[in-house]
């Protein structure tokens, strides 16, 4: 049986990115999701097992029953504000289940972890851009338990020879080439991009602006958008680091500059033709005026660099997106 990579949580957003483009390069691809929040519309690369994290039984029959390499672990609740709201849901989720997922590696003989990280592990930023070594101190429970499993990655690299790269996302955006059936799709959605393409589709559903009163140029906050097609290629980076031995580290991900919402929205109009509907709110608690980070460690170690990084090529690709999921037009 030949190798294969594990993605836990691949028919999700950027799990489905990262099996597409795993696929592309040769590698064997095993997807395991619970399709709670993945597509089953997007369980086109590989083979596919439905199972959840909680479920140990299930986990341990996959890893005994198939030629596991590595895992990629993209399965986590990712709502900032149902964090705040819901924590214990997200610690059951993203920190107990991670913990079963990270046994049945150890105990099946797998050694090579690349796990979906963020820069919300950070908090807010002390120094900009933010690199690897600047403080956590993660300031919702989404960024906590995404830390804690930081932590338990190292405790286990340490304990059960186990490696890893944790790979601290910025804002992940945009969508492979059309045809490929996958792109940006969460319910709810909460990312800026598709919520301003729909609201320019449709006026009846404007984008809520939060905060126009940052100390940035145009008074909306700035945030670093990295394509996803890029985060995908990032890791397979990543994997063969740690097959050729490369040590345990955490990398950042994004373009290493910042957009504001309102040049965001102006690219959006330019992409569409139709400016977003926008209607103004109060700021959100806790959101920094500015998050923009270094990728210079990936890019000096993996040899990362991504390729797509101009917001118009961004907003692009998920404008074919959005155009590719409407009905079809009524005949007659």
């Amino acid at each position: 049986m030949p190798a294969q990579i594990l993605l836990a949580g691949g028919a999700g957003y950027i799990g489905s990115h990262a099996a597409l483009a795993l696929q592309a390069a040769g590698y064997e691809v095993l997807v395991f999701d619970n399709l709670s929040t993945g597509h089953r519309e997007f369980l086109r690369f590989g083979r596919q097992v439905t199972g959840d994290l909680a479920d140990r039984a299930t986990l341990a029959k996959v890893f005994a029953t198939n030629n596991i390499l590595a895992v990629m672990h993209f399965a986590a609740c990712a709502y900032v504000g149902e964090s705040v709201t819901d924590p214990a849901k997200y610690y059951r989720n993203n920190v107990a289940n991670t913990l079963n997922l990270l046994e049945a590696a150890r105990d099946h003989g797998v050694r090579h972890v690349i796990f979906s990280s963020t820069c919300a592990t950070y908090g807010l930023p002390q120094h900009l851009p933010l690199r690897e070594d600047h403080p956590q101190n993660p300031v919702n429970p989404y960024g906590r338990t995404k830390l804690a499993v930081e932590w338990m990655l190292r405790d286990f690299a340490g304990a059960y020879a186990m490696n890893f790269c944790s790979l601290r996302y910025f804002n992940a955006a945009g969508a492979a080439p059309a045809g490929t059936g996958i792109g940006e799709w969460h319910e709810p959605e909460t990312h800026l991009i598709p919520l301003a393409l729909q609201a320019s589709l449709d006026p009846a559903r404007p984008l809520r602006l939060f905060g126009a009163d940052y100390a940035t140029q145009d008074g909306s906050c700035v945030r670093d958008y990295i394509h996803v097609c890029d985060l995908a290629e990032a890791h397979i980076l990543a994997l063969e680091w740690l097959l050729a031995g490369g040590k345990s580290a955490a990398f950042n991900l994004g373009n290493g500059r910042g957009y504001s919402v309102r040049e965001v929205l102006a690219c959006a109009a330019k992409v569409t033709g139709l400016p977003p509907a926008v209607e103004e709110a109060p700021r959100r608690p806790g959101d920094p005026d500015v998050l923009v980070g270094d990728a210079g460690r990936a890019m000096a170690e993996l040899g990362w660099k991504p390729v797509r990084a101009d917001l118009e090529q961004i907003v692009g690709s998920a404008w074919e997106w959005e155009l590719s999921r409407l009905p079809p037009p009524r005949a007659g």
